[in-house]
């Protein structure tokens, strides 16, 4: 399948059974949402697909199921976050033997890596799959920035098309864009900024709550892009209190527990990560509550 970089996103979340397995019956559901409401490709793996805690065959399973539920109408995109880059290569090709249709891939885990380190890694993974690669920029999370000279020397390697823009500067999507063009696709991956980040040009949005709430966060894109901004605006401020919750440390957390309010998930994450308690899941359920009882009528 070609992959188009743009649209909605989903990062999808691993929805768990209390013995630990993944629910697949869950997923179907979550997926299907996703689907449905015209989300433009499925991010699989990522931080809110718990990555770090999943054995290599579980994520092949995740791609081939949602493979099968995509039927092709669109890209199902694994993420490559990893410690080497051997460990990264193993799981390129895997992913390509699994059959996805691209790849997002964050810096080397657990090691800080110079601007030489992390440009030699992405060019060396680059070089070894002929999948295409969008580049996961979170410096806030992982401590790395790729920063405009470094994609300089990585848009040599015509497999890196795409940026999941995630550094929290606005400006930075203007600065990428004056800089290559449509060389390369800018995707926002921070859901309190989406807005401004698609009226800025952001060619799409890698998203969180949307796992939760498929049709309001299509409704956003799709009305930006028609350019019909009061009506995106009105859908964003409402949106606002939950889209907070996703630029928290218990984002998995939130977003699992807003999914299960909508029906579309549940709660269960996997050790070492806890289920919320006491006066945090207080304020959280109070924010879902009341989104909820104000949900717009799209």
């Amino acid at each position: 399948m070609k992959l188009s970089w743009q649209g909605v996103m989903p990062a999808l979340l691993t929805p768990f059974k209390s013995n630990d397995s993944i629910d697949f019956l869950t997923f179907e559901k979550n997926t299907r949402a996703q689907l449905k409401a015209g989300v433009h490709g499925l991010v699989l793996g990522g931080t809110l697909g718990e990555a770090s805690t999943l054995r290599s065959e579980e994520k092949s399973e995740l791609i081939q199921e949602a493979k099968i539920l995509s039927n092709g109408t669109v890209p199902v995109i694994m993420n490559v976050a990893e410690a080497s880059t051997t460990q990264a290569l193993r799981a390129v090709t895997q992913a390509l033997r699994d059959g996805a249709d691209g790849l997002m891939v964050l810096p080397p885990m657990r090691y800080k890596a110079d601007s030489r380190e992390t440009v030699h890694y992405f060019q060396t993974i680059a070089k070894h799959t002929d999948l295409p690669i969008m580049i996961y920029n979170n410096p806030v999370d992982y401590g790395i920035e790729v920063t405009i000279p470094m994609f300089e020397e990585l848009l040599n390697c015509e497999t890196i098309q795409a940026v999941k823009e995630s550094t929290r500067v606005t400006s930075n999507i203007t600065k990428l864009r004056n800089e290559f063009g449509s060389r390369l696709s800018i995707l926002t991956g921070v859901d309190t900024i989406a807005f401004e980040s698609l009226m800025l040009g952001a060619d799409g949005w890698v998203a969180g709550l949307v796992d939760a709430f498929p049709k309001e966060t299509v409704a956003i894109y799709e009305l930006v892009k028609k350019g019909e901004f009061a009506k995106a605006r009105n859908i964003n401020d409402w949106f606002m209190p939950l889209l907070e919750l996703d630029v928290n440390s218990k984002l998995v957390q939130n977003i699992k527990l807003a999914a299960q309010a909508t029906g579309l998930g549940t709660e269960i994450v996997r050790l070492p990560r806890l289920p919320l308690v006491g006066l945090e899941r207080q304020k959280v359920e109070e924010i879902i509550h009341e989104a909820l009882q104000k949900r717009p009528v799209l």
